[in-house]
C-alpha cells in the first residue's frame, strides 16, 4: 500500500487523541522493507518514542498496541498479543549512571519520591497497586516520571524507555548526526502548546487522571493531546535539543564500544608480526586500561556555535542543595555530561571528553570543589584547558563571588544557569606554587611539633597565617572529632564566632610578628610587620576574602599600589590587627604592605595557617610563593542596563555615542503607546561623543551647552554637520532643527523603551538613544 497503516488511521478517525505513547509509531514503506534490519539510530531500537521498534514484524504489534492504548479497542484484535516476560529475579531499580560495557540504552534512573500529586505513568488499567494508598512511588531523574516501585517490572513490559543517552558501536548503517524526539504523556504541564499556543492546565487539575500534553524529554516542547495539535510527522522528525541546544552533549557523540572478541588464531598471528617499538606498545597499553574501565569514546562534530558543558556536582555542599542541584542538570542536559563527585572524581570524565572542542565546565560546589577540578586540569595538560565556571553551593564561595557568581544559590532556575554559563566570558585566574622546605636556619632539635607540609601545594584564593588560621583550624579540629554537631550553617557561623572571641581574649597570635620573616621581590617587609604588630598576615590572590570582605580595598590615589586584579601574575601582601579585622566586616581593609610576583616566607614556631580554607599547623618552614599559572575561568556576564556598568571594565567603552532627539510633552502623551509615532514625532537635536563612565548629570549638562552652541552657529553653519568638543566630548547638530528651545524643566526619556526616567518637565523633554 502506498500510505502508511498508521495514516489510514488518523483519516478514519480525524477526532481520535493519541492516548498511550509507550510505543513507536513509525511507518513502514512497504512490504519488503520489513523482511529487512532497522536503520540505526540515535535513539536505538525505541527512543524516539520509547516504544518498540516496527523493523520486521514488529510494526504490525506496534500499531496493534497503540490503536489499544488510543481507546479504540473495536479495532484491536479479539486476541491481543502479549510480550514475552523475562523470568528470573526482578532487577533492583538503578539510580546511578552504568558507564560499564553492560550499559543499556534508555534505562531509566529511579529516584525515591513522597510526591502524592503524581499519578503512576502506567495509568488505572495497568497499575499493579492502583489500589493501594500508601504504595512506594519512584521518580526518573532524566525524563521526570513516577511509577510505583512494583509497576516498574510492568513499565519494562511494554518497554517504554527513557530518553537515550549514548548510541552503540559497531553497526555497519551510516552514523545518523540528529536525535529523534522522546515523546512523554504527560497530566500536568507547564506552558503552552507549541502547535496552537494555548494553555495545558484546566481547573482542579491536581489530580486529573487525564492525559492533557506531550512533550519531549530532551527539547521540552509540549503539545496537546489531539490529533489536531500533535501530528504524526512530529514522531520522527529530528529534535533541536531545545534552547539549550549549545550545551547540550549529544547522544550521538557518546559511543560505546564492544569488547573485542580475538580468536587464538588470530592471537598467534599477533605474536609472529615484527615487535612494535616501545612508546607505541606503551600507548597501547595505555588505551587498554582506559577503555577497560570505561568502555565508552565521544566523537564530537566540531561547530562554532556549540559550547558542550560538563556538570560537576558535590551533592555534599550546601546542605541538600548538591542533590536537588543535580537532578536538575539531569533533566536539561544529557545525564552521561553530568557527575556526582561523591561516586567518582573528576579525573575519568575529563579524560574521556578531553578531545572535545569548545568545552566548558560547570563546577557546582565550594571553592575547594573548584580547585579540585583545576588540579586534575594541571595533571591531565590539556590543551586548550577548558573554562571553569561556578555554581557556588558551598559556605564562603570567594571565589564565585569575584566571578560574579555569588555567594551561594538562591534556587536560581538552572535552565537560567546554563545560558549564563554559555554567554560568560572567558577570564584568566593566577595560581600560585607553594614550595615548603624545613627552616634552614634552625637546627633539627629546636623544631617543634607541627606537619611538615601544607594541606594544599597550589593555592587560588589566599594563603593566611596567624588568627584567621587559628580560628579555622579549631573549628576543623572541633568538626573531625564531632561531626554530628556541625550539620548546620547557623551552628557552624555560632562556632567561628565563639572561637574568634575566645581567640581575643587569649591572644594566642599576639606574637606572630617575632616569629615569621617576610621578603617580596627583595624587598624584606619583617620591619615594617614587627613595627606594626601584625597578628595576622594575608597573600591574597583575589579580592575577596573570608566570605565576601574586600582585605585590600580601593587604593585610588594611593600610587604606590595597583587595583587588585586576579589575572595580573602579582600577588597582594596584606597585614591584620585586631581592630582591622574587626574593620573588615564592616567595609575596612587591611594595611596594604606589597604586590609581588614572588614571596620569602620563614616561620621559626609553629603556626596555624590554611590554603584555601583548609588549615593545619605546620613546623617552621621556609615557604617560597611563586606564580603557577593562569587558569581559564567563565566570569558570569554582569545584566545589561541603559547604561553601562561602571564596574564592569569590559562593559564600558572609552567613549559612548549618543544620539539626542526632543520630543515634546504633548507628542509624548498622545503617542507614548506607540514607540514608532514617538520616533517619528521626534526632532534630531544633535550626536553626543562622551566618556564610557559619563553619568546622567553629566549628560544634561552637555545637552544643555548643546542647545546653545546650536543657536549660536545657526547662522554660520555651511556644512551638514558640525562637530563642537567640549573637554573631552564632540557634539555633532545635523543641518535643520528647530528653533525652539528646551523647557529648563526637562526630563530623559530612555530611547529604548520610551518610558521617562526622570520626574519633572512640563514643556518639553530630550529623547536620548544609545
Amino acid at each position: 500500500m502506498g500510505e502508511s497503516p498508521i495514516h489510514i488511521l488518523f483519516n478514519v478517525l480525524p477526532m481520535c487523541e493519541c492516548r498511550f505513547l509507550g510505543l513507536t509509531l513509525r511507518p513502514t514503506q512497504d512490504s519488503a522493507a520489513e523482511s529487512q534490519d532497522p536503520p540505526d539510530s540515535s535513539l536505538g531500537d525505541s527512543q524516539s518514542t520509547g516504544g518498540h521498534s516496527c523493523g520486521g514484524k514488529t510494526p504490525l504489534l506496534s500499531r496493534e498496541k497503540a490503536i489499544s492504548r488510543a481507546g479504540l479497542q473495536h479495532l484491536a484484535p479479539a486476541h491481543p498479543l502479549s510480550l514475552p516476560v523475562a523470568n528470573g529475579p526482578a532487577k533492583e531499580p538503578r539510580a546511578t549512571l552504568d558507564w560499564s560495557e553492560n550499559a543499556v540504552n534508555g534505562e531509566h534512573l529511579w529516584l525515591e519520591t513522597n510526591v502524592s500529586g503524581d499519578l503512576c505513568y502506567l495509568g488505572e488499567e495497568n497499575c499493579q497497586v492502583r489500589f493501594a494508598k500508601s504504595a512506594l512511588r519512584r521518580k526518573c531523574a532524566v525524563c521526570k516520571i513516577v511509577v510505583h516501585t512494583a509497576c516498574i517490572e510492568q513499565l519494562e513490559k511494554i518497554n517504554f524507555r527513557c530518553k537515550p543517552t549514548f548510541r552503540e558501536g559497531g553497526s555497519r548503517s551510516p552514523r545518523e548526526n540528529f536525535v529523534r524526539h522522546h515523546w512523554v504523556h504527560r497530566r500536568r504541564q507547564e506552558g503552552k502548546c507549541k502547535q496552537c499556543g494555548k494553555g495545558f492546565q484546566q481547573k482542579f487539575s491536581f489530580h486529573s487522571k487525564e492525559i492533557v500534553a506531550i512533550s519531549c524529554s530532551w527539547c521540552k516542547q509540549a503539545f496537546h493531546n489531539k490529533v489536531t495539535c500533535f501530528m504524526l510527522h512530529h514522531i520522527e522528525e529530528p529534535c533541536s535539543l531545545g534552547a539549550h541546544a549549545a550545551v547540550i552533549v549529544p547522544p550521538t557523540w557518546i559511543i560505546k564500544v564492544k569488547k573485542p572478541q580475538l580468536s587464538c588464531s588470530l592471537l598467534s598471528s599477533n605474536r609472529k608480526k615484527k615487535r612494535t617499538s616501545f612508546k607505541r606498545k606503551a600507548s597501547k597499553r595505555g588505551t587498554e586500561q582506559e577503555n577497560k574501565g570505561r568502555p565508552f569514546v565521544i566523537k564530537p562534530i566540531s561547530s562554532p556555535l556549540m559550547k558542550p558543558l560538563l556538570v560537576f556536582v558535590n551533592p555534599k555542599s550546601g546542605g541538600n542543595q548538591g542533590t536537588k542541584v543535580l537532578q536538575m542538570f539531569m533533566w536539561y542536559l544529557n545525564p552521561r555530561q553530568v557527575f556526582d563527585l561523591s561516586q567518582e572524581g573528576p579525573k575519568d570524565a575529563l579524560e574521556l571528553y578531553r578531545k572535545v572542542p569548545n568545552l566548558r565546565i560547570l563546577a557546582c560546589g565550594g571553592d575547594g570543589t573548584v580547585g579540585w577540578i583545576l588540579s586534575i586540569l594541571d595533571e591531565l595538560q590539556l590543551s586548550p584547558q577548558p573554562p571553569v565556571g561556578v555554581l557556588p553551593l558551598g559556605t564562603g564561595n570567594d571565589l564565585a563571588r569575584t566571578l560574579n557568581w555569588g555567594g551561594g544559590y538562591t534556587d536560581e532556575p538552572v535552565s537560567k544557569i546554563l545560558c549564563q554559563v554559555e554567554d560568560g566570558t572567558i577570564v584568566q585566574l593566577d595560581r600560585w606554587n607553594l614550595h615548603v622546605e624545613r627552616n634552614p636556619d634552625l637546627p633539627p632539635e629546636e623544631l617543634e611539633d607541627g606537619v611538615c607540609k601544607l594541606p594544599l601545594n597550589v593555592f587560588n584564593n589566599y594563603f593566611s597565617l596567624g588568627f584567621d588560621a587559628h580560628v579555622t583550624l579549631e573549628f576543623h579540629e572541633s568538626r573531625e572529632a564531632n561531626p554530628e554537631k556541625f550539620n548546620s550553617r547557623f551552628r557552624n557561623k555560632m562556632f567561628y564566632a565563639g572561637a574568634a572571641f575566645s581567640d581575643f581574649l587569649q591572644r594566642s597570635s599576639r606574637d606572630l610578628s617575632k616569629h615569621v620573616k617576610v621578603v617580596c621581590d627583595g624587598t624584606d617587609l619583617t620591619p615594617k610587620i614587627q613595627e606594626l604588630k601584625f597578628q595576622c598576615i594575608v597573600f591574597l590572590n583575589i579580592p575577596r576574602y573570608c566570605a565576601g570582605t574586600m582585605p585590600w580595598g580601593n587604593p585610588g590615589d594611593h600610587h604606590d599600589f595597583e587595583p587588585q586584579r586576579h589575572d595580573d601574575g602579582y600577588i597582594e601582601v596584606i597585614g591584620f590587627t585586631m581592630a582591622s579585622l574587626a574593620a573588615l566586616q564592616v567595609g575596612g581593609h587591611g594595611e596594604r604592605l606589597h604586590q609581588c610576583r614572588e614571596v620569602m616566607l620563614l616561620t621559626y614556631k609553629s603556626i596555624p595557617m590554611q590554603v584555601d580554607g583548609e588549615p593545619c599547623r605546620l613546623a617552621p618552614a621556609m615557604i617560597r610563593i611563586s606564580l603557577r599559572n593562569q587558569a581559564n575561568m567563565v566570569q558570569k556576564s554582569k545584566r545589561r542596563t541603559s547604561m553601562p556598568l561602571l564596574n564592569d571594565p569590559q562593559s564600558v567603552p572609552d567613549r559612548l555615542r549618543i544620539r539626542v532627539n526632543k520630543i515634546s510633552l504633548q507628542d509624548y502623551e498622545g503617542f507614548h503607546y506607540d514607540k514608532e509615532k514617538l520616533r517619528e514625532a521626534s526632532i534630531p537635536l544633535g550626536i553626543l561623543v562622551v566618556r564610557g563612565d559619563c553619568d546622567l548629570e553629566t549628560c544634561r549638562m552637555y545637552i544643555d551647552r548643546l542647545q546653545e552652541v546650536k543657536f549660536l552657529r545657526s547662522s554660520t553653519w555651511s556644512q551638514k554637520h558640525v562637530c563642537v568638543s567640549f573637554q573631552d566630548h564632540e557634539t555633532s547638530f545635523p543641518r535643520a532643527l528647530s528653533a525652539q528651545r528646551l523647557s529648563p524643566r526637562w526630563c530623559f526619556l530612555d530611547g529604548e523603551c520610551f518610558s521617562i526616567s526622570w520626574s519633572g518637565g512640563d514643556c518639553g523633554s530630550s529623547r536620548t538613544g544609545h
